[in-house]
């Protein structure tokens, strides 16, 4: 169980990190350029961590890592992008929470990993929160931007799946790295298009963009496909709910806002979900008494003939 924990605390840098640009991103960014900023962050965000794995793609990851960084940061921020314009932030937002949900429905399609019950009850209980917690009483919704919210989701979560598969093949600095500027690549075309000339950054504004960069969406993500190769995908998605309360948190802490009695049972049910929905360790299966028997079914007396549970290769001894 302590490793579970401690890959949890390791995950939940991801969704805390981003939820902390929320604020910055207002406060200190241009705001009429996010694919400018999308791009900005991918692009030295992933050549920063190619500095530090000193690893190129090889074989099949030349198109793995197109379709990872097209899938996790290319057109999820795009998508992302319409959906800020069409719906307001807190229906956008609650759309996305709902991602702990399809992943365990696509993880278990894609990838045979069933989810428990504790898992879909925590994660049902999350998402309730995450609606007491944004949903304010909306009264215009744009169709079109649910389903931009919408697609924004499946496509990232496809992609959490994919890279949840292939993450024994490579490190998770590089494949973290490898993505970040295959997205960033195709990133930038779009905001051309779309933005016109990039915007005019002072230093604030280069500071804010440091932060973002480094913390933001280099040591997020890595931290967000660690957590991928050694957590059940249910798990990880669970603890993706902490990225709307620390933006609501952070927004009681800095910008001076409040929360109202109905927020804070929210807050409340997205860390009982995030608790409850925890996997339990697995027992290790017990093998045959060490003596004759197992000596002739296996030529020797060691473990290796003992019937000895262990983990699969890529799995860590606390997953399901």
């Amino acid at each position: 169980m302590e490793g579970i924990l401690r890959w949890m605390l390791v995950t939940a840098i991801a969704p805390v990190a981003w939820g902390t640009t929320y604020y910055v991103t207002q406060a200190h960014l241009p705001a009429d350029a996010p694919l400018y900023g999308a791009a900005i962050r991918a692009l030295p965000a992933g050549l920063l961590l190619l500095a530090l794995s000193r690893k190129r793609p090889h074989g099949s990851w030349w198109w793995k890592s197109l379709v990872l960084g097209t899938l996790n940061m290319g057109a999820f921020f795009a998508l992302v992008y319409v959906s800020a314009q069409l719906l307001p932030t807190s229906i956008a937002s609650a759309v996305m929470a709902t991602s702990p949900l399809a992943l365990m429905l696509l993880a278990w399609a894609m990838a045979g990993e069933r989810p428990g019950v504790r898992a879909v009850a925590g994660a049902v209980i999350g998402v309730a929160g995450v609606g007491l917690l944004l949903l304010t009483g909306v009264t215009a919704v744009d169709p079109l931007g649910v389903l931009a919210s919408a697609a924004a989701l499946l496509m990232a979560s496809v992609g959490y799946v994919l890279a949840k598969r292939w993450s024994a093949e490579v490190d998770v600095l590089a494949q973290t790295s490898w993505q970040l500027i295959a997205g960033g690549l195709l990133l930038l075309p779009l905001a051309v298009a779309v933005e016109g000339a990039p915007p005019h950054l002072d230093a604030d504004a280069l500071i804010a963009f440091t932060y973002v960069t480094v913390v933001g969406t280099a040591g997020a993500f890595t931290a967000w496909f660690a957590g991928l190769a050694h957590l059940p995908a249910a798990t990880v998605g669970l603890v993706g709910l902490l990225n709307p309360v620390t933006g609501v948190l952070l927004g009681v802490l800095v910008a001076g806002d409040t929360l109202t009695s109905r927020q804070v049972a929210g807050l409340a049910m997205v860390l009982l979900g995030v608790l409850a929905g925890r996997p339990r360790r697995r027992t290790p299966a017990p093998g045959p008494a060490p003596g004759p028997a197992a000596d002739s079914r296996s030529g020797t007396g060691t473990a290796a003939g003992s019937g000895a549970w262990k983990p699969p290769p890529g799995r860590p001894a606390g997953c399901r």
